[in-house]
């Protein structure tokens, strides 16, 4: 059992300096030995792990989104309004993208990769699912336009969350990236919602900016 919990420390020990180093260099110019000295580690501990840079990329990748998929399941737990839910996973999203370096790695890597995978399944088409699933809820409790379609808007929610972050790394410009997702939803709103309901979201939206400070 204490073998197993070292070796657990030594594996989290690992990906922690890998996200580090992959954030500094990108995927292509990090080495093995920039990620051993990094996480201060041996080379035969790394490789007990991993066994080559691509395996480790993926499970940070792994490691990301499974941190964001457990900060977002305290919105969406089927309590909160589904487009309340999906207000504040984007703000979460964008947040965790700056403030977790797992969560900042595992975007930089999907890009680079270019294949957005982990170990597993494409994860845009798992969050494209999930968004999806979050605005047929919001279509079923009144919150989105009827005439709307829960696939379209789905992808509309991720193209926003995801392309606003790109953005924002272009341009150097991630410590503001808060305050944008409020602007998007500013403007986006009045498409989405009936009339009488866009103040309050719009509202809504503009509280999350004062939580997250940017």
């Amino acid at each position: 059992m204490v073998r197993q919990a070292r070796a657990e420390i030594t594996r989290d020990t690992v990906l922690a300096g890998a996200a580090t180093v992959f954030l500094r260099l990108g995927y292509a110019n990090a080495s093995l030995s920039e990620i051993i000295s990094q996480s201060q580690v041996t080379k035969g501990a790394l490789y007990f792990h991993f066994g080559s840079k691509e395996e480790l990329a993926r499970a940070v990748i792994d490691e990301g989104v499974r941190r964001l998929t457990a900060a977002c399941a305290t919105l969406d737990d089927g309590r909160v309004p589904a487009l309340e839910a999906e207000i504040g996973v984007s703000y979460i999203t964008v947040d965790m993208a700056v403030t977790d370096p797992m969560v900042a790695a595992m975007f930089r890597l999907e890009y680079q990769i270019g294949d957005y995978r982990g170990t597993g399944e494409n994860i845009l088409e798992t969050w494209t699912e999930y968004h999806t699933g979050l605005a047929r809820r919001a279509l079923q409790e009144g919150d989105l336009l009827p005439d709307l379609d829960a696939e379209t808007t789905g992808m509309l929610f991720l193209e926003v969350i995801v392309g606003a972050h790109m953005v924002a790394v272009a341009t150097d410009s991630t410590d503001r990236m808060s305050s944008r997702m409020e602007r998007l939803w500013h403007y986006l709103l009045p498409s989405l919602v009936p009339p009488t309901k866009l103040d309050y979201f719009r509202e809504f939206a503009a509280r999350r900016v004062l939580k997250y400070g940017n």
